[in-house]
């Protein structure tokens, strides 16, 4: 006799496992807890299986029945429904897992693997990008993310005039595609060959002096500077050591051996730019001095030696000086934004060095280790340490001693 519904309303369970039959193959399995059960016993390719369409009340007689009838239509078929079911319930699972995969998840998984190589302060630009994807394409699961979606997530940024910046997000939406890529989640990179169609970099150079005459009015306004002394100082020894800003201002006096001449800044320090880091990649950046800098670091050790930064700030002995102060600094002498920056001094180095590296027989190599451009692995970074340093100690001395004479040129007045 078929079950009705008042009959499964009054079934009670005793305690003992039990099959109550309905039609056609359909039964009610009351487990000893009670739990009610709709199962279907059935054979395929001389296998004898059992298929579950849920429990009751949640799956009600009539439902139940009309899946017993839809696993029958199935088997005269030729189609096993059990396993049509599995394959329907990964499908399922795939499904949902591709729709939570989301840009933004990946993301998120791609920089927990990488922030550590990041310094502090390019942590916070990745971010930064990272979070203007998200905007536009966060939600959209990284596997249905065509180049389109990404061209439409930059382009605004791009019609802005911030190209830079335009290929700054779709670079890093190519990281986080390839990590994906790599991880299984997508089969090709849908940032790829996307930098070519947006609009090349218009590359904005820092304001530097380059001109001998005008490097030498330079430096001897910097010499009648009459501003803060340490502020003086750190603007003196900037030119001969071609330092980031960060990496100057932050120096400690326990990383400078002035009896070995020698400046190491620690890895450590590099990481965060409040400690005085400043390069791309924290990695131990050392710097021969040469006699003019060692000099400016006595006379400074005079000021300041008996604390732990060289160039502290005015108000905080536990903060060094800011940029803006130097930058300040600058201004106060009469220079210009568009005549001279702080990174001009870099500038300066690069620019001219280059200019006579023939001249004086130094290779591009040691200019760029000087100004740790190059982000090397750490067998090839102890091996420029080791075969660079003398050579970049003599180049820094011959650039210090082409500086000197300069300060002679007088053919802009001197300003106090």
């Amino acid at each position: 006799m078929p079950l009705t519904d008042t009959m499964l309303r009054n079934l009670k369970s005793d305690g003992t496992p039990a099959k109550l039959a309905d039609s056609e193959g359909l039964y009610l399995y009351l487990s000893a807890s009670g739990a009610r059960l709709w199962r279907m016993d059935y054979r395929f390719g001389s296998k004898r299986k059992t298929l579950s369409f849920g429990a009751y009340p949640a799956v009600s007689l009539k439902e139940a029945r009309r899946k017993r009838d839809k696993a029958k239509e199935l088997l005269a078929s030729e189609i096993d429904p059990g396993a049509q079911k599995k394959a329907a319930k990964e499908e399922a699972v795939s499904a949902a897992r591709e729709q939570a995969l989301t840009f933004a998840v990946v993301a998120q998984e791609w920089f927990a693997t990488k922030r550590d190589s990041y310094a502090t302060s390019n942590l916070k630009k990745k971010l930064w990008l990272i979070n203007a994807l998200n905007e536009r394409i966060g939600d959209k699961p990284i596997s249905k993310l065509a180049p389109g979606d990404i061209l439409a997530a930059v382009r605004p940024v791009e019609a802005a005039g911030h190209s830079g910046t335009a290929h700054k997000l779709v670079g890093t939406a190519g990281q986080i595609c390839r990590f994906a890529r790599t991880c299984g989640y997508i089969v090709c990179n849908p940032a790829d060959g996307l930098k070519e169609v947006l609009k090349p970099i218009q590359t904005k150079h820092y304001a530097t002096i380059t001109d001998p005459v005008a490097v030498g009015h330079l430096l001897r306004c910097i010499d009648e500077y009459q501003g803060g002394a340490v502020v003086g100082y750190a603007l003196k020894i900037l030119p001969y050591v071609a330092l980031r800003s960060a990496e100057l201002r932050g120096g400690r006096w326990s990383e400078i051996d002035l009896d070995k001449a020698l400046w190491t800044v620690p890895a450590s320090r590099q990481k965060n730019p409040k400690d005085g880091g400043g390069m791309k990649m924290p990695v131990v950046h050392t710097v021969p001095l040469p006699t003019q800098a060692v000099r400016l670091f006595r006379e400074l050790h005079l000021l300041t030696g008996s604390g732990d930064l060289c160039f502290p700030g005015r108000h905080w002995a536990s903060r060094c000086i800011s940029d803006m102060a130097l930058l300040n600094g600058i201004r106060r002498m009469g220079f210009g934004k568009e005549e001279m920056t702080i990174h001009g001094f870099r500038a300066m180095f690069s620019t001219i060095l280059n200019e006579k590296k023939l001249e004086w027989g130094f290779d591009g190599d040691i200019i760029e280790a000087q100004l740790a451009h190059k982000e090397q692995n750490a067998v090839r970074d102890a091996y420029s340490h080791a075969s660079y340093l003398d050579k970049r100690r003599k180049m820094l001395q011959k650039w210090a001693d082409y500086l000197g004479p300069l300060k002679a040129i007088h053919k802009y007045p001197s300003t106090s």
